[in-house]
């Protein structure tokens, strides 16, 4: 049996764009490319759901190995699939950044520790919210949705060279700017809160100067914190179910063109 070099092509096409897409998406979404996944899962699931989606896939376009035309096909596929995680990754991101604007105002901004989903170092607030963000990600499949989306997109956007647009990556940097304010509304009554506090220790120093109110207002900042994250820590469910939905959306805005 003889195979040509169309042949051999288009088989490698068909398992090896799609693969290309799947990968990079799993080497950038939460979770999935957290420091405490190993590289050789992150490869194995990505293998395990090509081999699962590849034989639904439609024809793939034919192009010779290792021209310019083949590298160009398997540089989209990587965009699209590292968009499709990097959307995931900015709702994370939002968490993070309004646990970092709590941890200021409350004091405690100074105890951080490495954070094994970005690799980086945030404050403990932050990796607390990480923490529960990440088990309401799971329990509301989450995962499994993504998962859907990148084998939808391959009937909304096929394997070939084009790929993102202008408007696309346009959309990808004005869900950046939404994210600081995603964080913003996650953090604010327990900014406002503390600020209260914090103008109420300014008047009792302007009020009474020989008083040492640093000793005095630190620990109670603290304190206050504690007991407004406990009132506003529920809240944090539907908040990150709102912005949750709103990345899948926008992920299905750039599959359709953006």
């Amino acid at each position: 049996m003889t195979l040509s070099m169309a042949e051999i092509s288009a088989w490698l096409g068909s398992f090896l764009w799609p693969f290309f897409r799947i990968g990079a998406m799993v080497m950038v979404a939460p979770v999935f490319s957290a420091n405490y996944v190993p590289m050789r899962v992150r490869l194995i699931i990505a293998f395990a759901i090509t081999l699962v989606i590849a034989p639904t896939l439609p024809e793939a376009p034919l192009a010779l190995p290792f021209t310019w035309p083949w590298m160009a096909i398997i540089l989209q596929q990587i965009i699209i699939g590292a968009a499709m995680g990097f959307v995931m990754m900015l709702v994370f991101a939002a968490i993070v950044t309004g646990g970092q604007l709590i941890a200021m105002q409350m004091g405690l901004g100074f105890a951080s520790m490495i954070d094994p989903q970005s690799g980086t170092q945030v404050p403990v607030l932050s990796q607390l919210f990480v923490i529960m963000t990440t088990l309401l990600f799971l329990v509301m499949d989450g995962h499994l949705i993504l998962i859907a989306m990148v084998a939808e997109s391959f009937r909304l956007l096929p394997v070939g060279p084009e790929g993102l647009g202008r408007e696309g990556f346009f959309a990808l940097a004005d869900w950046g700017t939404q994210m600081f304010a995603a964080s913003l509304w996650l953090a604010l009554p327990a900014v406002v809160a503390l600020l209260m506090v914090n103008m109420s220790f300014g008047v009792m120093a302007r009020a009474a100067p020989q008083l040492n109110i640093f000793a005095i207002g630190f620990p109670v900042a603290i304190m206050m914190g504690y007991v407004v994250i406990f009132f506003t820590l529920p809240n944090i469910a539907p908040q990150f179910s709102f912005v949750l939905e709103q990345g899948f959306e926008l992920i299905n805005r750039l599959l359709m063109g953006g």
